[in-house]
């Protein structure tokens, strides 16, 4: 099952010069030059630039989410109650993408869009083929029994290669997920180091 994504994961990774995803075969492992034939120069970044490149991590760790998108997300975190970096990262977390990914249902979170678009997803029984959709808690996700035997699917969930945060509860022989909790941002089991208030900060300038 390719993936349609149209900037490649590796080439997101090698422009914030971090292994966003925390994958062996990430260029950034032994090359921090930016992309391009010869790597761009990375010059001292300004506190702008600097919110700028948090929010493009966060961006790019969850799809490559399009900007309008992504502000519709802070502007609800914004309206929610408490704060609102933690809202963000609640709000990223619940999308239906990210779940699938986090439950080891697919390898790459580009891969969870493809695989619920093709409506290979259930969400309490019924088929959701909307990636942003948003889960709540107490929600039941699951593969459909037909989409069981893709091998991309078989293998992923054989070798679990993310351990499933404390937040969600997964049943791997019935390839179905529970979605228990709204997490924070410190029990996100992020590769890289992330900083939704910098997000925070980019919006409120």
């Amino acid at each position: 099952m390719p993936s349609t994504r149209q900037t490649p994961k590796h080439k997101i990774s090698r422009r914030l010069g971090e292994n966003l995803w925390g994958t062996d075969k990430c260029p950034t492992n032994t090359n921090q030059a930016g992309p391009g034939q010869h790597g761009a120069r990375r010059k001292k970044l300004t506190d702008y630039g600097i919110q700028l490149r948090e929010k493009q991590k966060l961006k790019g760790y969850y799809g490559n989410i399009g900007e309008k998108q992504f502000r519709n997300i802070f502007a609800e975190a914004t309206r929610r109650r408490g704060d609102t970096s933690e809202n963000l990262i609640g709000l990223l977390e619940s999308r239906l993408d990210a779940v699938i990914y986090r439950l080891n249902f697919v390898p790459t979170v580009f891969g969870a869009r493809q695989f619920i678009n093709h409506k290979h997803v259930m969400v309490n029984g019924k088929v959701v083929n909307i990636p942003s959709y948003r889960c709540k808690v107490g929600d039941v996700i699951e593969v459909r029994e037909k989409s069981r035997n893709i091998p991309v699917v078989m293998e992923s969930v054989e070798r679990m290669i993310r351990e499933v945060p404390d937040y969600m509860n997964m049943d791997p022989k019935n390839m179905k997920g529970t979605y228990v909790r709204v997490p924070s941002l410190e029990e996100v089991p992020y590769p890289v180091q992330m900083n939704p208030n910098l997000v925070v900060e980019f919006y409120s300038r």
